[in-house]
C-alpha cells in the first residue's frame, strides 16, 4: 500500500487526545506501549513524542513529513497495513523521527525508511521498515545544508 502524508491532518482530534497505542513498541525501546503526541505551535513541524514505559518516558522529535520532504512517498507491506486495520491509505499517520547533533537543527537528520506508521482511526501504530526502504535513506538531512559531509546529505 503506498501512503500518502498529508501536510495538515484534519482528524486530529477523534479521538479527543492525541494518544497512540503502540503494542510491539519502538525499535529499541520495546517496553514502551503507549506515545502521546505534544503539539507546539512555536515548534512546528517538529512534534515531540513522549514514550511511555514501565518506569519512565522517553520524549522523541518526529515530524509528519508530508509537504517536508519532498518526493517522500513510503509504502507499506499489505501484512502491515492489515495488522494496522489500515483500510485506505488515508487513514495511515506517518511519523519520522528526527536525530538533532550537538541540539543544532540545521545539522538535523530523518530517518525515512523506519517511519512510525498509525492508524488515525484507530490509534494504534508500529514502527515498520516501509517496502520501497531502498530508495531513502536512515539519516536524511533535513535542511540542504552545503557544509555538511555528502554522506550526510544522502544516506
Amino acid at each position: 500500500m503506498k501512503v500518502f502524508p498529508e501536510l495538515y491532518p484534519t482528524d486530529l482530534d477523534i479521538p479527543p487526545s492525541n494518544q497512540l497505542e503502540l503494542p510491539q513498541g519502538l525499535i529499541g525501546f520495546t517496553n514502551y506501549k503507549r506515545a502521546e503526541l505534544l503539539y507546539m505551535p512555536d515548534n512546528l513541524p517538529f512534534l515531540w513524542m513522549k514514550l511511555r514505559g514501565p518506569t519512565d518516558d522517553v520524549h522523541f522529535i518526529v515530524i509528519e513529513p508530508g509537504g517536508i520532504i519532498p518526493g517522500y512517498e513510503p509504502e507499506i507491506f499489505d501484512l502491515d497495513a492489515e495488522a494496522l486495520d489500515l483500510r485506505d491509505s488515508g487513514e495511515a499517520m506517518i511519523l519520522n523521527i528526527v536525530t538533532l547533533k550537538n541540539q543544532n537543527p540545521v545539522e538535523a537528520t530523518v530517518n525515512l525508511i523506519g517511519p512510525l506508521v498509525v492508524n488515525r482511526r484507530t490509534r494504534i501504530g508500529r514502527q515498520l521498515v516501509i517496502a520501497n526502504y531502498s530508495r531513502y535513506g536512515a539519516k536524511h538531512a533535513l535542511i540542504e545544508n552545503p557544509q555538511a559531509p555528502a554522506l550526510a546529505r544522502t544516506a
